[in-house]
């Protein structure tokens, strides 16, 4: 049906086809694109403050992966992550080594000036260039055989609404931070929206379909001809509006307990929840690109469900030889990465739509800190952790690598996707190029 005839349709119904035009414009009526086999995913999952280097660090430099107490949780996934030694954040000027630390985490490059304050003696602004998870994003949305509605996900559990360069490691560009959403129901509408549209056009539909039927015994031959190509049309809509796979879902849509609050105390669960979302919305293809961030830098939590009622920054900048702040920050970072591993196992047990193997075996998780260690603000072999799998990659070990700028890790990723870049962020930390992980 062109676009020509709907407009003639609608004209031709009268006072009941004048919702028809509002209708079309509804996200449900859009046909889904033509499904494509998912090559590549990344989801990268951000905890703050640093971590408990002693209690995170494998032993050995290199070779296969031996997990301390922080990383144990991964242990059923031992073969699938990836430790990476030796890789920092080379990235300074404005801003305290937090601000930096966050938002020039995925962007590689400097903050602006600006006017927030944070622990340095200069203020600073928001970040001078896109992330990496928009410079793939991005790029995956400029080849229809990987096009996806959304593009990307950018999640949050318990970030503040405030925004400042504490709260967001997401950019769309210079100066374009990218707000994480926090609250699981907010999300759900996003990407199941339109599903309840559908449900909304089939009962107008039905109504227009008696109408057209009604009308038809009244006219002659020439319109009644006309009146039954509508009703095909209404026909077809209706077909479309009914189908299993409804608003092109291959899974449907994930439940989701009702009457959460978005608090500290509910962080667990809206974690899951978050996780939820985000595998089911792989699963159906919704996007291929998301960012799942758990506070914000400097984030103050407080880990009751682990029986710790101090807010975590206090926490991570007690001294080192505070052995109950070191044995709560050990806790803290076991439980992220107890969260971390949940999620690579609900990537790891859904099947992979269209192709082979599982989710797991077409993401790469990169799990980051804004620090290395919280009371020291040092940003030197920052904790990355990925795990999953990524075209080149060799997992199930740890790499070390001689103070390597994090750029080159981003252009490492991007490579995976088919996205050879030259450089990212700022030039001058790219020299070497892409860190091979072969």
């Amino acid at each position: 049906m062109t676009a020509t005839t709907r407009r003639e349709f609608a004209k031709r119904l009268g006072l009941s086809g004048a919702a028809l035009p509002f209708v079309w414009g509804l996200p449900g009526l859009a046909s889904p694109a033509a499904a494509a086999r998912p090559k590549q995913r990344l989801v990268v999952v951000f905890s703050p403050n640093g971590t408990v280097p002693s209690q995170f660090w494998p032993d050995a430099d290199d070779g296969p992966l031996q997990l301390k107490r922080i990383l144990e949780p991964l242990a059923p996934l031992k073969e699938r992550t990836l430790v990476l030694k030796g890789v920092s954040n080379k990235v300074r000027g404005d801003g305290d080594n937090h601000m930096r630390g966050m938002g020039c985490l995925l962007t590689g490059i400097e903050l602006f000036p600006g006017n927030i304050q944070g622990g340095s003696h200069t203020p600073a602004g928001w970040a001078r260039g896109l992330s990496i998870d928009q410079e793939i994003r991005n790029f995956l949305q400029r080849d229809e055989a990987t096009r996806t509605r959304f593009g990307s996900l950018e999640m949050g559990i318990a970030v503040p609404e405030r925004a400042d360069p504490w709260t967001r490691m997401s950019y769309a560009g210079p100066n374009q931070p990218v707000g994480p959403v926090s609250n699981p129901y907010q999300v759900f509408e996003r990407l199941y929206g339109r599903a309840k549209d559908r449900e909304s056009v089939r009962s107008v539909l039905d109504g227009v379909a008696a109408e057209l039927n009604a009308a038809a015994a009244a006219l002659g031959d020439e319109d009644r001809r006309q009146i039954e190509r509508h009703m095909a049309f209404v026909r077809d809509m209706e077909a479309e509006m009914s189908r299993p796979d409804d608003a092109g879902l291959r899974h449907p849509m994930p439940p989701l307990e009702e009457g959460v609050a978005v608090d500290n105390d509910t962080i667990p669960k809206l974690g899951r929840m978050q996780t939820e979302l985000l595998v089911n919305a792989f699963a159906n293809d919704l996007a291929r690109v998301a960012t799942l961030q758990y506070t914000n830098s400097v984030g103050q939590a407080r880990m009751t469900w682990l029986g710790i009622p101090e807010g975590h920054h206090s926490l991570s900048h007690d001294p080192d030889g505070n052995a109950e702040s070191q044995e709560k920050l050990t806790r803290i970072n076991a439980w992220f990465c107890g969260e971390i591993a949940h999620l690579a196992g609900r990537l790891a047990e859904t099947p992979e739509p269209g192709g082979d193997g599982t989710l797991l075996d077409h993401t790469l998780i990169v799990w980051i800190n804004e620090l290395a260690k919280g009371n020291s603000h040092s940003l030197d072999n920052l904790p990355f952790v990925l795990v999953g799998a990524a075209p080149g990659f060799r997992m199930g070990r740890v790499a070390k690598f001689d103070k390597a700028a994090h750029n080159r890790l981003w252009m490492t990723v991007a490579r995976s996707f088919g996205h050879d870049l030259p450089a990212f962020g700022n030039p001058a930390f790219c020299d070497g190029g892409a860190l091979a992980l072969g």
